[in-house]
């Protein structure tokens, strides 16, 4: 997938690399020829991520199950079905490899973050795993895990994939939000035949979902026959609260000019789509795209043609098998794998396949074998 990027990248977005400061050739094609390779080379891209999962391609050696151990789970919103997603599969692993899990939510209230952290210590974990909160903000109370040198690893955690600078975090499990983000953009342009007229959400309080906006913004500018029309902020948190609000201000606002909506999160369309039911636009009126999470309510609006296209699903369970196979890496004196999981792009094509018919996407690759085997487990 990374391939597909760089390739297309190179040779057909002069645009990136403008961006980047390097040095760029002029292009001598007309502008309708330009932006002819431009959207065969963005559907070559969609294409390749709407495939079928590929064959398990990350870590198969390890340390054994460590025995007898502790972990606290600190979630951000137990509302957010991409952080239950994960949970749930933090779960079923610790159940293979035979540990205990305490789980602590602070419902997306940020006065409360730190307060679950220190409820967290107080239980006297052998391991932390933070899903979904940013960790710089919570990384005064993660200093306090590291004294007491507790490893922690996270999902979501920050904009990379892979250790976090400057935190105790040793792996963010994560796919590559800045892949996500394009592809999830990448589909739109595809599928409006360079035309897209977007609007993105995002959330304002996380580095993920600022620069997941940011590349998803940048995609659709550089589409000449695209126009971004905004990019609105709302906390995840809210979304509840003020996405229906927000919809109609936006159908207000733009009328029938507002034809793609982009997120950073299913959530938002949750309460975006019914406002559209209500307001009688039809299904072809309004196209969804999101980039992330993969949620049980976005498979169903895709399936069933209700507004939602696309979405850039996580393989939840995946990453919380891969969250207790980092910690039990790092708990038996071991360095972390830095396994980045490929981007898919969930569409009515392929949702069938890897889980769909049970609204979510796992990956139909062996890994729980495969992890069991690595862990020593039966």
């Amino acid at each position: 997938m990374r391939g597909w990027l760089l390739a297309w990248a190179c040779a057909c977005m002069p645009w990136l690399a403008t961006a980047q400061g390097l040095p760029t050739a002029p292009v001598p094609k007309t502008a309708a020829a330009a932006a002819k390779d431009y959207l065969a080379d963005a559907k070559r891209i969609v294409d390749t991520a709407a495939q079928p999962a590929a064959p398990w391609n990350g870590p198969r050696t390890g340390p054994r199950a460590q025995p007898g151990k502790h972990l606290a789970v600190v979630a951000e919103d137990l509302r957010n079905g991409g952080i239950v997603g994960v949970i749930d599969g933090v779960l079923e692993a610790a159940k293979v490899i035979g540990w205990d899990v305490k789980i602590f939510d602070d419902g997306g209230a940020p006065d409360l973050q730190l307060k679950m952290l220190a409820t967290a210590l107080a239980s006297r974990p052998d391991g932390l795993i933070i899903v979904g909160s940013d960790a710089h903000t919570l990384l005064p109370g993660l200093e306090l895990f590291a004294k007491a040198r507790i490893p922690i690893v996270g999902w979501h955690v920050a904009s990379r994939a892979g250790p976090v600078p400057g935190t105790p975090v040793a792996m963010n499990v994560s796919t590559d939000p800045l892949e996500v983000a394009r592809v999830t953009a990448l589909a739109a342009i595809v599928q409006s035949g360079g035309h897209a007229r977007a609007v993105i959400f995002a959330d304002p309080n996380y580095h993920i979902s600022r620069d997941k906006a940011n590349e998803m913004a940048a995609v659709v500018r550089a589409c000449s026959g695209c126009t971004l029309l905004e990019v609105r902020n709302v906390p995840i948190s809210q979304s509840q609260e003020l996405m229906p609000g927000t919809t109609r201000a936006l159908l207000a606002r733009y009328g029938s000019r507002w034809t793609y909506a982009l997120a950073i999160n299913d959530i938002y369309f949750d309460y975006a789509a019914p406002v559209l039911t209500q307001a009688g636009l039809p299904n072809a009126a309004m196209t969804m795209l999101s980039a992330g999470d993969g949620s049980d309510s976005a498979f169903l609006r895709i399936r069933t043609g209700t507004f939602q296209t696309g979405t850039v699903a996580e393989p939840l369970s995946l990453h919380g098998w891969q969250l207790v196979d980092e910690m039990n890496r790092l708990l038996a004196g071991e360095s972390v794998t830095g396994y980045v999981f490929p981007v898919h792009l969930v569409t009515a094509e392929n949702i069938g396949a890897d889980g769909g018919d049970r609204l979510l996407y796992d990956p139909a690759n062996g890994y729980r074998d495969i992890y069991r085997r690595i862990w020593q487990r039966p």
